[in-house]
C-alpha cells in the first residue's frame, strides 16, 4: 500500500505496548478463537470500504456530512430484530433531516455490527473484599459481578462475530430492500414518537418530501425507476480495540493486494489508545479501511501532527476522520489549535463532533448521564470554532439508540433525573433516545440550513 511504512503484518502490533486489552487466561483458547475467526468469511468487503472512504472524501471537500450513531456497547442481552430496526430507523430520521436542510448528502454510519469491547482503566474491579476482572464488553466477559460471567472468555469473540454477521444482514436488507424507500418516510416515525414536539416537524418535513416526489412523478420522473430514492447506502463501524478480534478479520483484498479489516467499513483509535508507540496505532496503519481518531483535551496538536502522518501518510482524503471530544466548556480553548495545525499542514481530514463522551456527570440519583443542553452546547461551540477558523463542521459522532429510553437529562421530551430509573438499560454510557436523536439532528439542521444559506449568498457575490 503506497505511503505505508515497511515491515507492517496484521500481528506486527503484538511487538507494541497494548492498553486496555483484556488478559486470558487461557491461551489455547484464545488461539482457538482467533484460529475459528480466521476461517470465518469477512464481515464486509474491501470494496465497501473504498466506496466509504470515497463518500468521507466528499464529506472531506464540504459536500456532505457525516452522520455516525449508535450504541455505546452493544449487548447480547439485547440483541433483538426490532432494537436494530428502531436504531436504524431513528438513524434514517436523522440523514433526512439533516439532507434536507443542509442542502447536501449524509453519509451514514452506524455504531453497530461490533461495537462491543470498552476501555477500561483498570483491569480489575473491586467490590467490598472481592476483586474480579473488569467488564471489558459483552465479547469479552459479562456485566454482571460474578466470578463465572467476569471470567475473560475468548468464546465470546466467536459469538460476537455472529451477531455482527446477523446484525449486518438485517442492516443491508432494510437500507436495500425497500424499508429505506424515500416514500416510506412517513412510516418511520415510531409510535412513541408522538409524545415528542419534534415529531410533528418531522412530519411536515416528510409532508414536503412527498411533494416534492410527486412533482417529479408529474414531470415524468418516476421515482421507483431512481435507485438514490429506493434505498441507501449504510455503512458499519467500532472501535478497534479487541485487536485479536480485528487481526482475525484483517484479510488482503484479492483485486488490489491491500490489507482490510473486515470486520467492520470504518474503525477508529480512541483517546486512550492514541499514545507513541501504541499496538492500536501501529494495527491501524496498515489497514486500507477509512480510519477515526479520537480527539480529547489531551491531544497536542504537534502529536496530532505525527500520529496523521503515520497513519496517512500520503494524505488520502477520505481516510482520516477526527473526531472531537471535549466536553462543552473546553471546545473554545482546546479544539482551534488542532484545527489550525491540521490546515497549516494540509491534511485532508473529516472534522466530526463528539458531544457524547466529554459530557458525563454523575447524577444526585446516582446514574451516570449526559444533560442535553451541554450535549448542544457543545456542538455549537464546535460549528462556531469552525466557522471562524474557515474549516467546516463535518460531522456528527453520537451515542444513542432507538429504544424510549430515560439515559439521557433534558431535550423537549424533558427527562429529568428523577426519571432517570424508569429506563435506564445501557451496559455502558448513557445514550440520546429516539426524541432526543431527532430533535439533535433538527437543532444541527438549522445550523447547516444557515451554512448553507452564508455559502449561497457568497456564491452570488463572487460571481457578481
Amino acid at each position: 500500500m503506497p505511503g505505508v511504512k515497511q515491515e507492517w503484518t496484521p500481528e506486527s502490533w503484538r511487538d507494541r505496548e497494548a492498553r486496555h486489552l483484556p488478559e486470558y487466561e487461557d491461551a489455547a483458547a484464545l488461539a482457538q478463537a482467533e484460529q475459528t475467526l480466521r476461517s470465518y468469511p469477512p464481515l464486509v468487503f474491501a470494496g465497501e470500504a473504498r466506496a466509504l472512504k470515497a463518500d468521507l472524501a466528499e464529506v472531506a471537500a464540504g459536500d456532505a456530512f457525516l452522520l455516525q450513531g449508535g450504541d455505546c456497547a452493544e449487548s447480547f442481552a439485547e440483541f433483538h430484530p426490532n432494537n436494530i430496526r428502531d436504531t436504524f430507523r431513528v438513524i434514517l430520521q436523522m440523514a433526512v433531516v439533516l439532507t434536507f436542510a443542509g442542502k447536501m448528502p449524509v453519509v451514514k454510519v452506524g455504531r453497530m455490527a461490533g461495537q462491543f469491547a470498552k476501555p477500561r482503566s483498570s483491569a480489575t474491579e473491586t467490590i467490598g473484599d472481592v476483586t474480579l476482572p473488569s467488564y471489558f464488553g459483552d465479547n469479552v466477559n459479562g456485566i454482571e459481578f460474578t466470578p463465572e460471567t467476569r471470567r475473560n472468555d475468548p468464546e465470546r469473540m466467536v459469538r460476537a462475530y455472529s451477531q455482527a454477521a446477523a446484525t449486518l444482514n438485517l442492516l443491508r436488507a432494510f437500507a436495500g430492500g425497500g424499508y429505506a424507500n424515500l416514500r416510506q418516510v412517513h412510516q418511520w416515525t415510531l409510535d412513541f414518537m408522538g409524545r415528542s414536539p419534534w415529531a410533528e416537524r418531522f412530519a411536515q418535513t416528510a409532508d414536503r418530501i412527498g411533494e416534492a416526489l410527486d412533482f417529479m412523478e408529474a414531470c415524468g420522473v418516476d421515482p421507483a425507476t431512481v435507485p438514490q430514492l429506493q434505498g441507501t447506502s449504510f455503512y458499519t463501524s467500532h472501535e478497534a480495540l479487541l485487536l485479536p478480534y480485528e487481526q482475525a478479520l484483517t484479510r488482503q483484498d484479492s483485486l488490489t493486494g491491500d490489507w482490510y479489516d473486515t470486520s467492520a467499513h470504518m474503525v477508529w483509535i480512541g483517546d486512550r489508545t492514541r499514545f507513541e508507540g501504541s499496538a492500536h496505532v501501529e494495527f491501524a496503519r496498515g489497514i486500507g479501511n477509512p480510519l477515526g481518531v479520537k480527539c480529547g483535551p489531551s491531544l497536542a496538536p504537534d502529536v496530532l501532527l505525527k500520529l496523521l502522518d503515520e497513519l496517512n501518510p500520503a494524505r488520502e482524503p477520505g481516510r482520516i476522520t477526527l473526531i472531537s471530544r471535549f466536553g462543552h466548556d473546553k471546545v473554545e480553548q482546546g479544539l482551534p489549535p488542532l484545527v489550525r495545525a491540521v490546515t497549516r499542514e494540509g491534511h485532508p481530514v473529516v472534522w466530526s463532533c463528539d458531544p457524547m463522551h466529554g459530557n458525563v456527570v454523575k447524577s444526585d440519583s446516582g446514574f451516570k448521564t449526559r444533560p442535553f443542553d451541554r450535549i448542544l452546547s457543545e456542538v455549537r461551540s464546535v460549528f462556531a470554532v469552525h466557522r471562524a477558523e474557515g474549516t467546516h463542521a463535518g460531522g456528527i459522532h453520537i451515542e444513542m439508540t432507538g429504544q424510549d429510553v430515560t439515559e439521557c437529562t433534558g431535550g423537549a421530551v424533558a427527562i429529568t433525573d428523577e426519571r432517570l430509573g424508569d429506563r435506564y438499560h445501557t451496559h455502558c454510557d448513557p445514550r440520546l433516545n429516539n426524541a432526543q436523536s431527532l430533535e439533535l439532528a433538527f437543532l444541527i439542521a438549522d445550523m447547516l440550513a444557515g451554512e448553507a444559506e452564508q455559502k449561497g449568498g457568497q456564491r452570488q457575490a463572487d460571481a457578481a
